[in-house]
């Protein structure tokens, strides 16, 4: 017989940002954008009303935001009512919780469960698609010392004992642990949580519970406790030609794309080599700062993008960057990409434990910034971190500053329409890197000093097994990509091999794609999967919504494909052909080939 579980499910409401548009001031208009709740949200919602049916058990839904945020709530607590789960709901909202931080929000979380506990689960999204940090979550396992799952999307339990298998960037880990935990709940888990305004209205307003400051503690809370602060914004410029003569035949409208696009330099392959790194290696046998870079096993490009960017800081700042290396020894070639020192960390490679070691070297240390990749394995690492040293930690940086002797990262905000200056007041600034938008550096003649730091296994979590079905660093080396949508069946790819042969590209696709399996997840762009830099990005039977065209918004040169004249990926593009994919991509193959065969 199960046991009645009792299950915290905490969501967040978000704008809808589709709907969001720029106003004659360059700035985000957000009057009159509806509200929702996040999308992960809703498959948190939909597992604890799964489980406690099952169980016997019950759901307290939690979220914190303006007396708005209660219809969130609604929803959650109507959803649990259609499928016959026991529940409540709590709205913490308190003028001083404005201007929380994710570390702020998980104290917030934290103090709330505690007061509202014991919990056997405590459910959340994977992210939210408007900040995208998946930090919460992580942070808030730690302040309550228990074990996370991230991204989960194959989710049992029997008692006490949790199988679960974990969606990362290219493959999966299974894992195997006990109540209590936390768990994040992936898009594929399970369908999500919706119901209609009606069915919201329905619920009774007793079943929700206002708490605010006095009910969590002394604090303190809101902007007071978030040791991260947001600077100036500016919108993601972006600017297309929009190239495009649908009444004209395809030879015309090719031989016009190919002209738009040698014009900004989308077909030249010689723009693709790495910058050069040029800094003077710091003297590592005095006094010195020091950069921390927090390295993920098999992430080669990612981790030489984020040695190269701290390399580069080390030199406004006057530091040493040190490497902490989960897979073992690589002196030379961590020296070589930006490394001054190497830590090998050996023993347990279980997140939570390897947080807790670089935690320890943190708190010792106090190494001026922490780097880490923006990754399933680098968001719980730096996230346990943060809440360990009460650092603040900013997710998802696309680039990286000095000022004032401060690090400002900047970070895409308003599901993607922005970036933010984000800087952190606490001795340690945080933040983890997005893939393939700081570059590579050219690597210099240096080797690097070596130490080794035994990792001791405490976690619950044990680790059954670690697969991948892709690799992240594909996608963020590519010069090229091709982008598929749902018009273009898995069965027809083979058709677009020449065009990729041609164009030296790799295969991408929306988020429908891959949702039918019919590509790894690693190959989604868009809000919920990953943004790239490519030099050229060509799309392909893809419409163009906002949720899919915002990943390659850095992308040099678009060109998209497409046999409807309307759709809104020819807003977004720099030149446009329209017609059936299947008639113009062995035209534009040909064409390409002809002019490449000229060049050489």
């Amino acid at each position: 017989m199960s046991t009645p579980l009792r299950i915290a499910v905490c969501i967040k409401q978000i704008p809808a940002f589709a709907d969001m548009e720029l106003g004659a001031d360059g700035l985000l208009q957000r009057e009159g954008v509806p509200l929702e709740l996040n999308p992960y949200c809703r498959r948190a919602v939909a597992l604890g009303a799964t489980l406690a049916h099952t169980t016997g058990g019950s759901v307290t839904v939690i979220t914190m935001g303006p007396p708005s945020a209660q219809d969130a709530v609604r929803e959650a607590l109507a959803w649990c009512d259609q499928h016959d789960a026991t529940a409540t709901g709590v709205l913490i909202s308190d003028p001083a919780l404005r201007g929380s931080d994710t570390l702020a929000t998980a104290q917030a979380l934290h103090a709330t469960l505690d007061a509202l506990g014991p919990f056997d689960l405590v459910l959340m999204g994977r992210n939210s698609v408007d900040a995208d940090t998946g930090q919460v979550g992580p942070e808030v396992a730690e302040l309550l010392g228990w074990p996370f799952l991230t991204a989960v999307k194959h989710f049992e339990i029997d008692g006490a004992t949790i199988n679960a298998r974990c969606e990362h960037d290219d493959g999966a880990v299974q894992i195997r642990t006990t109540t209590p935990a936390v768990v994040s709940c992936a898009e594929r888990l399970c369908d999500p949580a919706k119901v209609d305004p009606q069915g919201r209205a329905a619920v009774d307003d007793t079943r929700i519970t206002t708490m605010g400051t006095a009910q969590l503690g002394p604090g303190p809370w809101g902007a007071a406790a978030s040791p991260t602060w947001v600077g100036p914004t500016r919108t993601i410029a972006t600017s297309r030609r929009r190239v495009l003569e649908p009444g004209t035949d395809l030879d015309t409208q090719i031989a016009r794309a190919l002209e738009t696009l040698d014009q900004l330099g989308a077909l030249d392959p010689s723009g693709d080599h790495a910058r050069d790194l040029g800094r003077v290696p710091v003297e590592t046998n005095g006094p010195a700062t020091t950069i921390a870079v927090i390295a993920e096993p098999g992430r080669a490009h990612l981790t030489r993008e984020m040695l190269g960017a701290a390399a580069t800081l080390a030199t406004a700042i006057d530091a040493r960057v040190v490497a902490f290396v989960a897979e073992g020894s690589q002196a030379h070639e961590h020296g070589a990409w930006g490394a001054d020192h190497v830590i090998a960390l050996t023993g347990s490679h279980v997140e939570e434990d390897l947080a807790h070691a670089i935690g320890d070297w943190c708190a010792r240390e106090t190494p001026w910034a922490a780097l880490a990749p923006s990754t399933a394995w680098g968001r719980e690492i730096a996230s346990r971190i943060a809440a360990r040293l009460s650092a603040g930690l900013t997710g998802d940086a696309v680039e990286l500053d000095v000022t004032d002797g401060r690090l400002v990262a900047w970070k895409p905000a308003f599901g993607g329409q922005l970036l933010a200056a984000i800087t952190a007041t606490s001795p340690v600034q945080m933040t983890t890197v997005r893939a393939g938008m700081l570059g590579r550096l050219e690597p210099r003649v240096m080797t690097a000093t070596i130490e080794t730091i035994a990792v001791a296994h405490t976690s619950r979590i044990e680790v059954l097994a670690r697969t991948r079905d892709d690799n992240l660093d594909t996608l963020a080396e590519a010069p090229v990509v091709i982008g598929v949508g749902r018009g273009v069946a898995p069965d027809q790819y083979a058709a677009l091999q020449p065009l990729l042969d041609v164009l030296d590209g790799e295969l991408a696709a929306t988020r429908k794609v891959t949702d039918q399996g019919w590509l790894p997840r690693a190959r989604q762009l868009g809000i919920t999967g990953r943004s790239i830099s490519p030099r050229l990005y060509v799309a392909i039977g893809i419409g163009g919504k906002f949720n899919h065209t915002v990943g390659v918004r850095s992308a040099r040169c678009v060109l998209a494909i497409n046999s409807d004249p309307n759709a809104p990926v020819f807003d977004t593009c720099d030149a446009g052909i329209v017609g059936d994919w299947v008639d113009v991509v062995p035209k534009l193959t040909a064409a390409l080939s002809l002019r490449f065969s000229r060049r050489s």
